[in-house]
């Protein structure tokens, strides 16, 4: 999968912008380059998603069959996409309290999750996803209001990676060859248990109560690259206060 988000719809944390990747070999590209490239290397099952500030790009599983096979849906409803990787175990479990049709799938239940959280906002964005039992990451892009929501789950069982292009866009893709091919030095794993909203940053769902502190990346060339992102057991954020229903959850950020 591929996502890509103009500077400004999705702006990072400023560490994963490496300064080496404008002196590396292979320069990181434009994002229409990325797409064209992703989508020629592809087969002819794989679809995009244009937008005035996003692309998306998926490739559907080629085998139900494959055990080792890391399970990716798309789906969109209304202006809301998201692309989920893994599985949920309590899946059944939760389109029940969400009054979800018992045949609905992870990418349905994330995007209907964040319409409740967007709309009415009952309870704070952690809170929700720390019940999602499983390996999971998903983007969601909401295009009407023009923002991102990514997740990955704690146990690593699901592998995204982030990095940015030339003209300063997000990449974001579970396919680490594409990342670097695309963003040069300027990337780094999207951290575990962590989860980024276009409006209110990078934070740790496992662990809200702490700060993230970026950690310096050196390649096997000796290069600083994008940064890697750690819960700082020693600083604390401001809590994530339950929002009322009157609140928009793309705000869930600045009430930190």
């Amino acid at each position: 999968m591929l996502a890509i988000f103009n500077k400004g719809t999705c702006d990072p944390p400023r560490e994963l912008n490496s300064p080496a990747s404008m002196e590396a070999s292979m320069k990181p590209k434009n994002p229409h380059e990325i797409l064209n490239e992703f989508m020629s290397s592809k087969s002819s099952n794989a679809f995009s998603l244009c937008f005035a500030n996003a692309s998306l790009a998926f490739l559907p599983n080629q085998s139900r069959n494959s055990l080792n096979q890391t399970q990716r849906m798309f789906c969109g409803s209304g202006d809301i996409y998201c692309i989920f990787l893994g599985s949920l175990n309590n899946l059944s479990i939760l389109n029940k309290q969400y009054g979800l049709s018992k045949n609905g799938d992870e990418a349905m239940f994330v995007i209907e999750a964040y319409r409740t959280l967007r709309d009415r906002g009952p309870y704070p964005a952690d809170q929700v996803l720390k019940e999602l039992e499983g390996r999971f990451g998903f983007v969601v892009f909401d295009s009407e209001a023009g923002t991102v929501f990514v997740a990955l789950g704690a146990n690593e069982g699901v592998r995204l990676f982030w990095g940015i292009a030339a003209d300063g866009s997000v990449v974001i893709s579970d396919d680490l060859e594409v990342i670097k091919r695309s963003c040069a030095k300027s990337f780094a794993p999207f951290p575990a248990g962590c989860m980024f909203h276009s409006e209110g940053g990078l934070k740790s769902f496992e662990h809200p109560m702490h700060k993230l502190k970026a950690m310096s990346r050196i390649d096997s060339e000796g290069t600083m690259c994008g940064a890697n992102f750690k819960v700082d057991v020693y600083s604390r954020a401001s809590s994530m206060p339950r929002v009322g229903s009157s609140t928009n959850w793309a705000a869930w950020g600045s009430q930190a």
